[in-house]
């Protein structure tokens, strides 16, 4: 956690100037909608953080990379859930590459590395495997959801 600390300022800050953003932005490889990323958006939903999660904030018909732009600029913070399914797709052009140039270039990135590591990440993207984060096979997924509550939690 003692790591996050530079993020948690710029959490703060951006929480001082526009208090209705959502907590977390979570990015995700879209083979993972249904299981690591639904898991850890419940985790974190139960956490009391808000979330902006494809899978409940993408309406039909809406064009996905609008809703995309508009949830990485409302949005404190994001999370990019680090699986083998998004390190297979991280080399191609797509979405989640867009999404991760765009969280990249704020001071505003936590990676989650789940079933995999550091190393194999730091192969794919060394700026994305240099920041500090957080890994799935040293805590639970609920254990990273609620340090990632504790650093977004605001005090009033």
């Amino acid at each position: 956690m003692q790591a996050l600390t530079p993020i948690r300022k710029t959490v703060e800050t951006r929480a001082a100037e526009q208090p209705d953003l959502r907590d977390v932005f979570l990015c995700h490889a879209w083979d993972d909608r249904q299981g690591a990323a639904k898991e850890l958006h419940d985790f974190l939903v139960a956490a009391g953080v808000k979330v902006w999660f494809s899978e409940k904030d993408l309406a039909l018909g809406v064009p996905m990379m609008r809703a995309i732009d508009k949830g990485l600029a409302n949005s404190r913070i994001g999370l990019v859930l680090v699986t083998p399914a998004l390190l297979a797709r991280l080399p191609k052009e797509g979405i989640a590459d867009k999404e991760l140039s765009a969280l990249l270039a704020r001071d505003q990135l936590i990676p989650i590395v789940h079933n995999t590591t550091y190393e194999k990440l730091r192969d794919i993207s060394p700026l994305l495997g240099s920041r500090s984060g957080l890994d799935t096979a040293a805590d639970s997924m609920k254990v990273v959801a609620d340090k990632i509550a504790e650093l977004v939690a605001i005090d009033a």
